[in-house]
């Protein structure tokens, strides 16, 4: 009895064998005759709102323009604000907080944006 069952348990291991055999078989001819195609890669705008300061000792403007009066000082990595427009290559920030050098938390003024730096979300799995 014993040799039985090991025949048959044999016989259908050796059936699905050939059945995964003929599968592998046929799978690069599948691949072959259907085109390449390149991972879809997606580039996300940054919409993160806030830019901080990049530049050690940079003018709070009260314009677009080296030709506006300055508001006070913001330092590099301690002082940042929400971005409300642009104009050309100036940034006009919204501050987050009140500045190192006291300028009040919500004070509106112009930065050149080669003084600041966007901040980035990142996503976490």
């Amino acid at each position: 009895m014993q040799t039985k069952s090991i025949g048959r348990a044999g016989i259908a291991v050796a059936t699905i064998a050939m059945g995964a055999a003929a599968t592998l078989a046929a799978a690069p001819a599948a691949l072959a005759s259907s085109p390449a195609q390149a991972p879809t890669t997606l580039a996300a705008k940054n919409t993160c709102p806030t830019w901080s300061v990049t530049g050690k000792a940079v003018n709070f403007r009260s314009g677009p323009g080296t030709g506006y009066a300055s508001k006070g000082l913001l330092y590099r990595w301690t002082d940042s604000g929400t971005k409300l427009s642009s104009s050309g290559s100036w940034i006009k920030l919204k501050l987050d907080h009140k500045s190192k050098t006291g300028i009040k938390t919500g004070t509106t003024g112009w930065v050149h944006k080669n003084y600041l730096e966007q901040c980035v979300y990142m996503q976490l799995d």
